[in-house]
């Protein structure tokens, strides 16, 4: 389960991301009460996760091109500096109790263009890591530390914002950048597995376009996430809401519910990281799990219900994330990896920008719950059409049929129909 972090490198990079990655959540979630507490309103807090994912929307290609055109190690360098330096910055402001919401508007929209080329540079230098043999493991490692520091960030956000207020959330996220920072200046450059840069040319973002367009295998992924991550993962604007409005208990619910949500992505992240393959089967499974759960999660009758849905929740979303970014990382030549990873991040996160103003709003007018189960529905048909189209084009077919008492689905190869196709059969 653990193998990968027996590179020198990976550790590294592993240990300085815990630190970080603990600073982010700490600052995710303080920064979404804090703007809730300044304007009161679910929308407010759908517009500030619309301004940090809009330049992912708006540029994510281009920092594709970017990753694949220059050294990922100096890249991750000045994202994780620049994003530092904003976290520094808003800590300031709110200690000193001269924040306003545009200027948390202001730092959101900062750190999403540092994202632009911070997470492609991250997610295809994994690779770079620990090599083709090592990646489904690292891949499915760096979401279950992503995922810890889901546990322990929102714990450690709740206790300060009801003790001594968010700027302290923001502060030490600003300085947990200086771990994988110097994660990056001490590792062995010999050691990496530098892949083939592309050349400065012209037109690569479109040659990145058409390469994932010309294969199913990655095309519907990556459809299929967009869906998922535009109307389906937009928690902090509900789950905010579930415990102003619907259970009205305060921040203390709200970063409760983040951090059972945690425990069901790291227990997700680490039974990716012990299969073997990255099966699209069971991308396509999680995604429609995933949906049905939160139809039903909105609907839960109490406080203690809602918040254990949030376990099962967080399994099966990281789930579909894991699954899809392993098998387009493994289903993709390296020297365009990065942009095909950016497409794939463009598509999770860009949809936020769309899809966090629409489910505030929907919150705002017709309450959480209504905005919770249309999320879940929009995630459950994205999944069984996905599901369909990759059946058809893998010229699969559904068998239904009996196992002893059970019964039993199978996808199997379609039966070959002209003269030709029993040829080749």
């Amino acid at each position: 389960m653990f193998r990968s972090l027996r590179v020198r490198n990976y550790r590294l990079f592993f240990v300085g991301q815990v630190v970080s990655n603990i600073g982010t959540w700490m600052q995710r979630i303080a920064q979404d009460w804090l703007v809730l507490s300044l304007a009161g309103s679910s929308t407010a807090v759908g517009v500030t996760m619309a301004l940090q994912f809009l330049p992912m929307l708006l540029f994510g290609l281009y920092g594709g091109v970017l990753v694949d055109r220059f050294p990922k190690r100096r890249l991750l360098f000045l994202t994780q500096s620049a994003m530092a330096v904003t976290g520094l910055a808003l800590a300031a402001l709110t200690l000193s109790h001269q924040v306003q919401v545009w200027h948390v508007y202001v730092a959101a929209f900062a750190v999403g263009m540092a994202t632009v080329v911070d997470n492609p540079a991250r997610q295809s230098f994994v690779s770079e890591m620990v090599g083709p043999d090592q990646l489904q493991n690292a891949v499915s490692l760096n979401s279950a530390n992503f995922q810890s520091a889901r546990l322990v960030g929102p714990a450690v956000a709740g206790v300060l914002i009801t003790t001594v207020g968010t700027g302290w959330a923001f502060l030490y996220n600003g300085l947990s950048f200086i771990a994988p920072i110097a994660g990056l200046l001490l590792m062995r450059t010999r050691e990496l597995h530098p892949t083939r840069r592309a050349p400065r040319k012209k037109g690569q973002l479109r040659e990145g376009l058409r390469y994932v367009t010309g294969r199913p295998e990655l095309l519907w992924p990556i459809v299929l996430v967009g869906f998922i991550g535009t109307f389906g993962f937009n928690f902090p604007v509900w789950l905010s809401a579930y415990a102003d409005d619907v259970f009205h208990t305060g921040a203390g619910s709200y970063s409760l519910f983040n951090t059972l949500m945690a425990v069901g992505s790291v227990a997700g992240a680490l039974l990716a990281a012990r299969r073997g393959t990255a099966r699209l089967r069971v991308l396509i499974a999680g995604a429609l799990a995933f949906g049905l759960l939160e139809i039903v999660a909105a609907l839960a009758p109490t406080y203690w219900i809602f918040a254990l849905f949030m376990v099962p929740l967080g399994m099966f979303g990281l789930t579909v994330n894991v699954t899809t970014n392993t098998a387009i990382q493994m289903a993709t030549d390296p020297v365009m990896r990065g942009r095909v990873m950016a497409l794939y991040m463009m598509v999770f996160l860009g949809g936020t920008p769309l899809g966090a103003p629409i489910a505030g709003w929907v919150t705002d007018a017709y309450g959480p719950r209504i905005g919770f189960v249309a999320g879940g529905v929009v995630s459950t048909v994205a999944a069984v059409t996905v599901g369909l189209v990759l059946i058809r084009s893998g010229g699969m077919r559904l068998s239904v049929g009996w196992q002893g008492r059970q019964p039993r689905l199978r996808f199997l190869p379609k039966r070959p129909t002209t003269e030709k196709e029993l040829v080749e059969a």
